[in-house]
């Protein structure tokens, strides 16, 4: 089965430095095949047969631990899970000058559709999604720091999630594609 990990918070304003190309020698010598990274934010597709989601995390965190010294949380996503997430992505979002167009992966903890109602995005700006497993944010560049949505990261759910912007979320989806075939 083909997987992205989503590690939450490296190589973010120069801390939890991971060499991708070290990283991909941890999750090789913890079992994990074909693995590719995209990126230096913590994006590392690979396949596996038989662990499960959790055994594949705490496999990856352990193994991350260990070389590098450092308590990442790793995300385990599936290529279903994946391509659900992109199907429910309108084709009109992007990333770019217009628009910041999110993808916020939640961890079991948080992962309900009420979670909608503790963020603190502004009335009237911006749209939130819900899917299981993800929100879908979108907002135009010119209202996002009316959202208000920068305030989610002082909040107690924002270490409960990790995020892609949508551009980086539809080519994780090619690059496990391209693995699966």
């Amino acid at each position: 089965m083909i997987y992205i990990a989503l590690l939450r918070g490296i190589n973010v304003g120069g801390n939890n430095k991971i060499n991708m190309k070290a990283l991909q020698s941890t999750f090789e010598q913890a079992g994990m095949r074909h693995v590719t990274t995209y990126i230096n934010s913590g994006n590392i597709i690979f396949s596996h047969s038989t662990l499960t989601h959790s055994e594949l995390s705490s496999i990856l965190e352990q193994a991350i631990t260990t070389d590098f010294n450092l308590q990442i949380k790793v995300m385990i996503r599936d290529m279903q899970q994946m391509q659900t997430v992109l199907s429910q992505i309108p084709e009109s979002w992007s990333n770019d000058d217009q628009m910041k167009s999110d993808v916020f992966f939640l961890w079991d903890e948080i992962d309900n559709e009420s979670i909608i109602e503790k963020l603190p995005l502004k009335a009237g700006i911006g749209t939130l999604i819900y899917i299981p497993g993800a929100i879908l944010f979108a907002v135009s560049r010119e209202d996002a720091t009316q959202s208000q949505m920068n305030k989610l990261v002082s909040s107690k759910l924002y270490p409960l999630m990790t995020i892609r912007n949508v551009n980086t979320t539809r080519k994780i989806v090619q690059l496990m594609q391209a693995v699966q075939e």
